[in-house]
This record gives structure tokens, sequence and C-alpha cells, in this order.
């Protein structure tokens, strides 16, 4: 069989692109340096600089690239293009010494494009504000995929861009907005935009500094986790409104955001009914139920918040931290309010799960997402009246519409897969002579983008004592849980590399 002949020039064309919104981005960090005078403009602005000419110089030279592009380029493109980010943006740690060694900081950079929100800083008030920002950014960039914010500029390069978003996006749930996927791309991004601006007001209202504001916003759309403060979101526990905020904000990060289109359109009833909505509601209150119950019945919080635990009575402070962790588990936006492994055994197990759920397709958390769950819930109930009735035809049914086999056996698929690779995963942290708990909580979590893990990895505490192999193994899970498993897995294959 004959190798695969790739067109590599629009391949590295597309590398430079990304590097110039890289650079571009870094230079509003740039900016928040100046105006925050906190003594790392030069080193912000070198990173940048050098990270627009890398850019510019790899688009120059690659400018009479061919505009076609396969599948298997747009599966290249997304993985690799991912790895080339978060190698350039580790140049604004680097430059500023916020982080010293490479390893850590490709960790906390493909940490924050994945929107894990692991971190291996052990004091995150004292970096400067410039760094601080750039940290939130890569989350931001990250959320919505830097892909597909390519994609809406794509017309400009004369390039189609149906294969990126494939790859960026593969799955169930790919409802369009509009036939022509630039279109699609720039009003996913203007809500995106929209909702981050919304809560950066929100917040700064309710008691943030613009600062913080902004920086938690662009965390939480991005179902991130970076904070600015070292206690996360409990720093604020004395001040509910602003959990309730994030609290609002991360709910929609992780319903599916052609839904905010629908209801930004009036079409309402599209919203109440999608079957994946419906579900992903219901496990909210379901699941905040349950953990309310035992916390205001069984557990401290007082014990388990890390300032401020009960302001308008122990009732609320329940409901509000179960509905907190609730959300930012399923979610995978990693925010802490209290620390959900001093909440009784059951509760660390019950989060623990939680991690496996993941939000809506569609949006920007990550996990296996509820729509694949709803698929295998729906098709293992049919089993049993195949069973029954083997002639029968029963089609799985989602929104009124029959699914077709091959997206059900893709979705099971997926399932074994993710599963496997969690199996793999805990495996190789249990090399590095960890105990159960946390290779366990490191694989889930680091699988599913959630961020905090269980054990020596728990919520209030940081992955910085990984050691560095440990760290870059973590970063992959990071990356191909972020991709969804398929787009980077397929890659290592034999057969990718192949005509047939």
């Amino acid at each position: 069989m004959s190798r695969i002949r790739l067109n590599y020039k629009i391949i590295f064309h597309f590398f430079g692109l990304l590097l110039l919104f890289n650079g571009g981005f870094m230079m509003l960090a740039t900016l928040i340096s100046l105006i925050y005078k906190d003594g790392v403009t030069l080193n912000l602005f070198l990173a940048s600089l050098s990270t627009l000419l890398l850019g510019g110089v790899a688009m120059y030279a690659t400018k009479n690239h061919s505009k076609e592009m396969n599948k298997r380029e747009g599966y290249i493109v997304v993985a690799f293009g991912w790895i080339v980010m978060s190698l350039t943006g580790t140049l604004p740690y680097m430059a500023t010494e916020s982080i010293p060694t490479f390893t850590e900081a490709f960790f906390e950079t493909m940490s924050g494009y994945t929107t894990t929100g692991a971190s291996i800083l052990n004091d995150i008030e004292i970096l400067p504000e410039g760094v601080l920002f750039w940290r939130s950014m890569t989350h931001w960039i990250g959320g919505m995929g830097i892909i597909v914010l390519a994609i809406a500029i794509l017309p400009l390069l004369g390039v189609g861009g149906m294969q990126l978003f494939a790859a960026e996006a593969p799955g169930p749930g790919g409802d369009k907005l509009h036939p022509r996927i630039t279109d699609t791309a720039k009003r996913l991004w203007l809500i995106y935009f929209g909702y981050t601006v919304a809560e950066t007001i929100l917040l700064q209202v309710a008691g943030m500094s613009f600062f913080d504001a902004i920086n938690h916003a662009l965390s939480t759309l991005s179902t991130g986790g970076f904070s600015t403060k070292n206690a996360s979101v409990a720093y604020w526990n004395d001040n509910p409104l602003i959990q309730y905020i994030i609290i609002f904000f991360m709910f929609l990060a992780g319903t599916n955001f052609v839904l905010s289109y629908y209801l930004f359109k009036g079409k309402v009833s599209k919203i109440i009914e999608d079957d994946e909505f419906k579900l992903y509601f219901k496990f909210i209150i379901i699941f905040t139920i349950i953990a309310a119950s035992l916390i205001y019945f069984k557990a401290d919080v007082s014990q388990s918040t890390i300032a401020h635990p009960m302001v308008l009575g122990e009732g609320e402070s329940a409901i509000r931290h179960a509905l907190f962790q609730v959300l930012t588990v399923i979610t995978t936006t990693g925010f802490v309010s209290a620390d959900y492994t001093l909440w009784t055994p059951f509760l660390t197990v019950f989060f623990f799960g939680l991690m496996f759920l993941g939000g809506s397709a569609g949006s920007t958390s990550g996990g296996i997402k509820v729509v694949r769950h709803l698929i295998l819930i729906k098709n293992g109930f049919l089993e049993f009246k195949r069973s029954l009735h083997p002639n029968a035809i029963l089609p799985v049914r989602y929104n009124t519409k029959s699914i077709s086999k091959d997206i059900v056996f893709n979705v099971l698929g997926f399932f074994i897969l993710y599963m496997l690779s969690f199996i793999i995963g805990a495996l190789v942290f249990s090399m590095f002579q960890m105990d159960f708990e946390s290779a366990i909580g490191l694989s889930a979590s680091s699988l599913g983008n959630v961020g905090p893990a269980l054990g020596e990895y728990g919520p209030v505490n940081n992955y910085s004592a990984l050691p560095p192999l440990g760290k870059w193994w973590a970063s992959f899970l990071m990356l191909i849980g972020r991709l969804e498993l398929f787009t980077v897995l397929i890659i290592m294959t034999p057969f990718f590399w192949r005509n047939r």
C-alpha cells in the first residue's frame, strides 16, 4: 500500500494562521500588562512579537498553497494545531519567568487551551496581571475552539472550512445555524462573546473588581476554571450573588450554543422540545437535590469551604454549594466553592461519577456529553424490547427523529474508547507511585477536562506534585479528551497514513 500524499503547504498555512491568532491574543495580554504596570510588559510584547513573526513567516512561505483540503489534512490541522498553539502559548510564562520549566509551562498552557483548569501554580495571586489575563485567555480561545475561530475568516483565504469543523466537533448533535459553516462559526462566536461581556458586567456590579470579573467570565464561558485567586470562587463565599451569577453562566456554557441562538430568535419551543436539554436540566436538578440533602443533613460545610461558608443560612448554603459543585463538575468548569471530598464518602464517589457526564453537545464543556448518554440509555432500553420482539423495527429516536445505526454504533464505540482511555490513563498514573484514588481521579479529570480530581489532587490542591512524565501524560489525556478522542487517536493508526 502506498502512503498518502498530503498537502503540507495548506497544513502549515493554517498553522501560521493559528499562530497569528495566538500572537494577537498575547498582544491583548501585553496591553493589560501595560495598563496595570505589572513590570512584564516588555517580556509579553516580545513573546507576542515572536509568535506573530513565526506565524507570518509560515503563512508567507506557503502563500501559494492549493486551496483543497481533504479529511486527513483537516484532522492533522486540528490535532497538531492544538499542539502548535500550546507550544507557543508557553512563551508568556517562560518570558516572564512566571513558570520556570518548559514541562510545567506546557502543562499549564495545554490545561488552558483544553479548558481543563488544572494548574501547577502554588501561588496564583503573586503573578503579574498580564500573565493572569493570558492564562484566562487560553481558556477563552480554547473554549469554542481556535479552529472554529479560524473558520470564521476562511473566506478571506478562499478555503472551505467544512473539513475543519467536522474534525473540531465530532459526534452527534451538530446542528447548523446556517447552511454556510463560516456563518455558523461567526454566530457561535458572537453569542460566546456576548455572554462573556454580560457576565463581566454582572460580576463587577456584584462586587468583583473589573480585572477579577473579566478573568472569571473568560473562564466560566469556556468552562475552564482558572481563577485569579488561590481559593478559586470560594474566595467570594461571603457574596452568594457572585456565585449565583457564575452558576447561571456555567449552566449556559454547558448548554448547546445552538439553543442560545434559538432563544435570541424567539424560538423557545425548540429549546423546550430538545431531548438533550431536558435531560441536562433534569440531571442538574436531581443531582443538586441529592447533594444538597446530604450536605445539609450529613456534611459539615464549614470545614469544607475556605472562607465564610454560611451567609443566608445553612439551607441556602447547602443548596448553593451543591448546585455550584454539581454544575462545575457536570460542565467540567472546575471552579471550587468547597472541598467536596470532605462531604461524606458517598458524595466523593458521587462527584467522581459526574466527571464522566459532561455538558451538552455544541457547548464548551468536556466529558462524554449528555446526548451520548441519552442515546446509550435509549438504545439500552430498546435492547430489552428487541429481545422480546426480535422481528420488530425499533429505531432509537432523538428529538422525534430516528437515528441511524451508524450514529448509535459511533456513540457505543466512543463510550468504549473513552472508558478504555480512562482505564489506561489510570494505569499509567499508578506507575508514578500514586494511590488508587489519586490515579483514577487524575485520569477521569484530565480526560474529561474537569480540573479538580481526587485524593492528593482534589479540589483544594493542584497538580504541582505530579512528576514531569505525569504532567506530559496528563497533557496528552487533556488533548484527546478536548478533541473527543477520534480526532487525535485516528492520527496514531497506521491506516490513516495509507491510501487504502
